[in-house]
């Protein structure tokens, strides 16, 4: 089943956020290589495709796991928590519609 996983970032999460890309882009290139990625990514704080020093307001991840608990499980492990840019992170059961 497809989860969908939401992270709000912190205030001034933006460096940490940088740092610990590589290691969250990681494990998501781990799940499109396994097939269960539908789509990642982040939320520009301003209305712009490249926010520069205002940064980001969080991210969604769409992917398919075994269960929620294996979903929270995942996202609990994720760098950007582990890093402390996320102030909230939601999983909830994501239905697709439409494409």
């Amino acid at each position: 089943m497809l989860y969908m996983i939401v992270g709000e970032d912190r205030p001034d999460s933006l460096a940490a956020r940088q740092a610990a890309r590589p290691d969250h882009l990681k494990r998501l290139k781990a799940l499109r290589d396994e097939g269960r990625l539908a789509l990642a990514g982040p939320n520009p704080a301003i209305d712009s495709p490249d926010p520069g020093p205002a940064g980001f307001s969080g991210s969604l991840i769409v992917a398919e796991f075994e269960s929620l608990e294996a979903a929270r499980a995942w996202a609990d492990a994720d760098p950007y928590v582990a890093a402390g840019v996320y102030s909230r992170v939601t999983v909830k059961p994501f239905r697709r519609v439409l494409p």
